[in-house]
């Protein structure tokens, strides 16, 4: 994988370098793509950022992210007008798609079914504005661990089913780190097709995993058949950006930046 196919996501460098930082670091390194954290954009200003990706030539692969609809247990009018203004960010920097995560259980609530029907109330609703300013929305299905605190929504399957009822304009954030375990993933991507293959996240799953959310591994150095993976989506006609999203608290993330972006390019060319 050449680097023009790499996309880096903000959170892999997220305490050395701010969203100026990172889109001249992809520039300098023949990265072909950014993907910023919503706080990062906002820190550099929406417009600011856009006008900058575009004079360094990025494409932009996703914007993280919208979501979290059911910390309340209700959809509550600030989360929509949250996620509208994030729909209208991922349109100012022209994003492939707006990433959701969608949220788990309630504060103090053991309803599991409840928390999906506010998901799915959510994306209807963020869907339809979405649709007016031509924003494709992305649900990342995120693995199990993550049901009760982050995200409702587990594997490709509940994804794609939200998508089937939802309708046009809406897809799937596929992260090798979350998804890597499900032995339906190949038959589900094939159900998704190119058009609901919206993004494609690369990392790796460490043996073992000191934490849960913060030590993903560098590509290469885990147990993701990434090149596997790739090959599923790819024969689907995904033809989008490989996103690197690396959580490191105590290795990547004390690391200088660029020798992050220079082992990003060596492992993309060798392992993935």
């Amino acid at each position: 994988m050449t680097p023009d196919k790499l996309s880096l996501n903000t959170a892999t460098v997220r305490e050395k370098w701010d969203l100026a930082s990172c889109i001249e670091g992809c520039a300098r390194h023949g990265i072909g793509g950014i993907a910023p954290w919503r706080d990062k954009l906002q820190e550099m200003g929406t417009e600011k950022a856009a006008r900058a990706i575009q004079d360094a030539g990025l494409r932009v692969s996703g914007l993280c992210r919208g979501g979290w609809f059911t910390a309340s247990g209700a959809i509550t009018q600030d989360v929509i007008d949250d996620n509208r203004r994030a729909v209208d960010e991922a349109a100012t920097i022209k994003a492939d798609c707006l990433v959701m995560v969608v949220g788990g259980l309630a504060d103090g609530s053991r309803d599991l079914p409840h928390a999906h029907e506010l998901v799915e109330e959510g994306l209807a609703r963020t869907l339809e504005y979405a649709r007016t300013v031509g924003v494709k929305i992305a649900i990342e299905p995120l693995h199990p661990m993550y049901a009760a605190d982050r995200c409702c929504v587990n594997t490709t399957r509940q994804a794609l089913d939200i998508c089937d009822r939802l309708g046009d304009g809406i897809g799937c954030a596929i992260d090798v780190y979350h998804v890597w375990w499900d032995h339906e993933l190949r038959s589900q991507l094939k159900r998704a097709g190119r058009d609901r293959i919206m993004a494609f996240h690369i990392c790796d799953w460490l043996m073992p995993t000191a934490d849960m959310l913060t030590d993903r591994g560098m590509m290469g150095d885990g147990v993701i058949d990434i090149p596997l993976l790739r090959s599923y989506a790819e024969a689907e006609g995904f033809d989008g950006l490989y996103e690197v999203e690396i959580f490191s608290a105590e290795n990547w993330w004390k690391r200088d930046p660029d020798e992050v972006l220079e082992t990003i390019i060596k492992r993309g060319r060798t392992v993935c």
